[in-house]
């Protein structure tokens, strides 16, 4: 499936202007996607996340790696059981087509789980406010299809065409391994995750300074990437990690989305677990606030803890044993709260606090105008000791454009060893090819 991902993340380091714009979703896709996602080249003149409604991820620079040899296997010994299960993918991959072109989301309803309906809905939704007007597949390779019992497992390599409202066109290919389950003697996708994909860590380089005043101390520019601003810490087994912002007031003449989030995991690894606010503007001007959990290559989803702009939300995420983590979402303007524990396997190897271009489809969407978000009381346990970002020596990432211009520049961390701005520049974003991700 043509999938958009917001939440996958991955800096990256100074890199020369990328092809013509075209999630994520890197990206979409969040497992994000996400596409896993997020929102213009029309935007850009979705850029929206994240699923966004993936968006997006919460991203990130994805790499497509190369599709490996195709060999069609089956183990299952059951001909019919098998056909029938490449028959799904093969009408799931139309139906998503078709309801993209006619935007008619219902199309896809037949072949998916409910769940993973609402996942493709995101993605489509994300395309399109990425300014892509069609999509296509271009081919399918088949490399393996299992059945047993009432669930199944089919492996394809996927090319996907996109052609963008500038003109622009982006082909990108990628393994798809899907899940299948039988239902009211059905076969329906339940899942499809791109594991090809990967975070890249962020490196060195100089972006040039923000051209609108940062409310503090511009950081200086020792680490760059294409979709995080912010401050990461590794080093060590870190375990928990929090802080506290204020949902920032988007531009609704403004185009594209942003992602405010903690998570650890991600910075130099493929693992991520991750949950914050994400904002989007739509094609009429609309921006929406949405909150999110992620855990990559899984796309992130939207949960119910309600913010809007001005609202000031605390995130943490913390290991209770073993692969079970506790994530809990306040809104102290309202007094919202969301908290779940989920199972996810993680490297525990750094920790983050973001603000991000999300991706979505097969690319970054254009980083909106956000202003300026604040982080506070920014903290994480690291080998089971709790310390503020200062404390973590947490090195500070500058977003920049393909010209290398800083997008989003973060503060230098105040005296309190835990608090900091990142402010967005008047620098252009435009949505770039080359990943999946989530959600935004």
């Amino acid at each position: 499936m043509f999938e958009g991902d917001p939440t996958a993340t991955t800096p990256m380091s100074p890199f020369a202007p990328p092809p013509p714009p075209a999630r994520k979703n890197g990206g979409i896709p969040a497992g994000r996607l996400v596409a896993l996602g997020l929102l213009a080249f029309a935007l850009a003149a979705f850029s929206g996340r994240v699923d966004l409604a993936s968006l997006v991820s919460t991203a990130r620079n994805y790499v497509d790696r190369a599709a490996p040899a195709v060999q069609t296997t089956t183990s299952s010994t059951d001909a019919a059981a098998v056909a029938a299960v490449k028959d799904v993918v093969q009408r799931a991959n139309e139906a998503q087509v078709q309801a993209y072109t006619r935007n008619d989301p219902t199309l896809m309803r037949a072949t998916a789980t409910t769940a993973y309906y609402q996942e493709l809905v995101q993605t489509n939704q994300g395309l399109q406010a990425s300014g892509a007007q069609s999509i296509a597949l271009v081919k399918l390779e088949w490399v393996d299809v299992s059945v047993s019992g009432t669930t199944a497992n089919a492996v394809t390599n996927e090319t996907w065409r996109t052609t963008y409202s500038d003109g622009s066109v982006a082909d990108s290919t990628d393994r798809n391994e899907y899940t299948l389950v039988l239902q009211a003697g059905a076969w329906k996708i339940s899942a499809d995750v791109q594991p090809n994909t990967q975070v890249i860590s962020p490196g060195t380089g100089s972006g040039t300074a923000p051209t609108v005043t940062q409310p503090g101390t511009p950081a200086s520019v020792t680490s760059s990437s294409s979709n995080w601003s912010g401050y990461a810490a590794s080093g060590g087994t870190f375990t928990s990690v929090t802080a506290t912002w204020t949902v920032p007031t988007v531009l609704s003449t403004s185009s594209g989305a942003d992602a405010t989030w903690v998570g650890i995991g991600g910075l130099s690894s493929s693992d991520l677990i991750q949950a914050g606010t994400q904002a989007m503007v739509d094609g009429s001007g609309t921006v929406e606030y949405s909150s999110w959990i992620e855990m990559l290559p899984q796309s992130s989803r939207n949960v119910p803890l309600s913010v809007s702009a001005g609202d000031s939300v605390t995130v943490s995420i913390t290991q209770q044993s073993g692969n079970d983590w506790l994530i809990s979402m306040k809104n102290n303007t309202t007094n919202g709260t969301y908290n779940v524990t989920v199972q996810y396997s993680s490297s525990n190897s750094s920790v983050e606090w973001v603000q991000e271009a999300p991706s979505i489809g097969r690319g970054l969407v254009a980083l909106d105008q956000f202003g300026t978000v604040q982080f506070s009381g920014a903290s994480a346990v690291r080998d089971g000791k709790t310390m503020s970002v200062s404390a973590l020596g947490a090195k500070a990432i500058t977003m920049i454009n393909g010209q290398g211009q800083a997008i989003a520049q973060p503060s230098t961390i105040t005296s309190d060893g835990s608090s900091f701005t990142i402010a967005r520049t008047d620098a252009t974003s435009s949505p770039q090819t080359g990943g999946r991700r989530r959600r935004p």
